[in-house]
């Protein structure tokens, strides 16, 4: 199959929204990552998708449609979860709800609930409102690598596997979509992403975060949600995050950096934009500033990518809190690097509280 990336004219987005409609792929533009699109009532189109990413079955999809009145045929929708929609849809969030039986069990994993999002970019907008059918979108990657930003992301991984990509241009947000389970006694998070915790307490009088958002799913334990496997989001090389003091990360990180030249080994330091300096002379890499977080959501996954072209070994990684969006972007670094995480503190031995 030749895959072609078309600009996102009338023309190409009703072609596109044809394709969908026949069972066909598409790779098509939101405001969070690319996603590789299908009919989400289309047994074949799922089992299209799952093949084309080589996706484990047990892992849900999110459902994409134009408006809240194009979700109700799909899920029971509450009037809590009415009010989150209205508040912060179109956009980054995606809604766990009891499904309806239109919804075949291969799109959500066998699961009682259905995953709803209401995409902002304006490309994927007119393409569902074209196609008018549901669209089931994971990211429009291979399984387990870092999520596409761009257009030539996804040809990179998919070519080949669809026919057409519509060009939307660069991801805005950059990191996958918040996930919130409103089957829960308390609307949970499932996987944290543009919309924080802390803008759903602005609708919600009680939020909270799965503690499977910073650690492994356990042995037998469901994936609720994407996002949610052990490795994901990963490069090809050992990505290893590291936490403490800052002169005891950027010590450790210049350690490992040159032991790994040292044994004839490729290596790459991540750090924020406000300690580059501190790297002179080694390899690094800017992954956003620390004061505008949202510029690390943004280029995170690009960087992975940069670095899997490079053919990387070994990666060092700077840490940030993980509160507001820096819970999202941990979230990902987590498992990118497989929850591999190393205490500078405790290897270099030393705080120092002068700085």
């Amino acid at each position: 199959m030749n895959t072609k990336i078309l600009t996102p004219t009338d023309e190409n987005i009703w072609l596109a929204a044809q394709t969908l409609r026949e069972g066909g792929l598409v790779g098509m533009p939101t405001e969070t990552v690319y996603g590789l699109g299908g009919d989400a009532l289309n047994e074949e189109a799922i089992r299209a998708i799952f093949a084309a990413k080589a996706r484990p079955a047990d892992n849900p999809l999110i459902i994409h449609v134009p408006s809240i009145q194009a979700a109700e045929g799909l899920c029971e929708i509450s009037d809590v979860s009415r009010r989150l929609m209205c508040a912060f849809c179109p956009g980054p969030l995606t809604l766990l709800m009891p499904k309806k039986p239109i919804i075949p069990a291969v799109a959500n994993a066998g699961l009682d609930s259905v995953a709803i999002r209401i995409p902002s970019h304006p490309v994927a907008l007119q393409l569902l409102e074209m196609s008018g059918v549901p669209v089931a979108a994971p990211s429009a990657n291979t399984s387990g690598k870092p999520s596409p930003t761009t257009a030539m992301h996804v040809y990179h991984d998919l070519y080949g596997k669809l026919p057409i990509i519509l060009d939307g241009g660069a991801c805005q947000v950059g990191l996958e979509s918040t996930v919130l389970d409103m089957t829960a006694e308390v609307p949970t998070v499932l996987r944290p992403g543009g919309i924080t915790p802390e803008l759903l307490l602005t609708v919600l009088p009680e939020v909270r975060v799965s503690d499977s958002v910073l650690r492994p799913l356990k042995e037998g334990e469901k994936a609720l949600s994407p996002g949610m496997r052990y490795r994901h989001y990963a490069p090809s090389g050992q990505l290893t995050l590291v936490k403490g003091e800052q002169s005891n990360v950027e010590h450790l990180c210049k350690k490992m950096y040159q032991d790994t030249v040292n044994v004839g080994r490729s290596a790459r330091i991540l750090a924020f934009e406000e300690h580059l300096p501190a790297y002179e002379g080694q390899s690094v890499l800017s992954i956003g500033s620390l004061s505008r977080p949202e510029t690390i959501a943004h280029k995170l996954f690009a960087v992975l990518r940069q670095i899997d072209d490079e053919k990387i070994d070994i990666l060092t990684c700077e840490i940030l809190p993980a509160e507001g969006i820096g819970l999202a972007i941990m979230n990902r670094l987590s498992r990118a690097a497989a929850f591999h995480v190393i205490d500078a503190d405790a290897i270099v031995g030393f705080v120092d509280t002068r700085r």
